[in-house]
């Protein structure tokens, strides 16, 4: 038997595994699927074993053995992206409620709250939008309720645009005033100033589209963090 192919499939069945692991809740179809390919797999293994690794037919096996690695792989990678999509996707029921003008979600096991930057503030501008104070009450309420307890980190982004016609030098500089202008706003609304930091992230992690890349985040950590 081929002990370099077998301990390159069997490193893919451990990578695949541990995708699998993360993906509790998964469509069930999806696991199925993946155990499916786990009993070929072993199948596979244990007829190579018990052949003369050079006969024809155990490079027939060998075939085989490598059409399952590649889908596997596959497989893996459908597991990485649905993980992906779920640590995205809107956070579960009874970690914030829906909020006007912003979109709550999950990072791992942080809640974060998502204002555009074009519904908070005008071009170039670090002043909040009166017609935007309403978003950011409901996101207070909502922390007041649900969270009272939790470090709260303000983040603010850029897109890429270089700064020309405002007094900001950076595009870092921006998002820092625009995140403190959203801290500022959320202590004056009843959350603990203590329990609240910004940080500034300019044009790092931009999203699909410039104006999507414009934002504030209102991270609610974790408990244990």
């Amino acid at each position: 038997m081929d002990r370099r192919l077998m301990t390159k499939l069997m490193t893919v069945v451990t990578m695949s595994a541990v995708g699998l692991m993360g993906l509790t809740g998964c469509k069930s179809s999806k696991t199925s699927d993946y155990d499916l390919l786990v009993q070929e797999n072993e199948q596979l293994r244990q007829q190579l074993a018990s052949m003369d690794g050079n006969s024809a037919e155990a490079e027939a096996i060998r075939q085989q053995y490598e059409s399952v690695r590649q889908r596997l792989e596959a497989e893996n990678r459908d597991l990485a992206s649905a993980l992906d999509q779920m640590r995205n996707q809107p956070a579960a029921g009874g970690s914030l409620p829906s909020i006007d003008g912003a979109q709550v979600s999950a990072r791992g096991s942080d809640v974060v709250v998502t204002v555009a930057g074009d519904v908070l503030f005008a071009s170039g501008s670090a002043d909040l939008k009166n017609d935007s104070k309403s978003t950011l009450n409901g996101v207070a309420n909502a922390i007041k309720s649900n969270y009272g307890s939790n470090t709260i980190r303000v983040e603010g982004y850029t897109d890429t645009d270089p700064i020309r016609r405002s007094k900001w030098g950076t595009n870092e500089a921006l998002s820092a005033a625009r995140a403190l202008a959203v801290e500022t706003y959320l202590v004056s609304r009843g959350i603990d100033a203590d329990q609240v930091y910004s940080a500034a992230f300019g044009p790092a992690h931009q999203r699909g589209s410039k104006a999507q890349s414009r934002r504030v985040e209102i991270v609610v950590l974790d408990g244990n963090n």
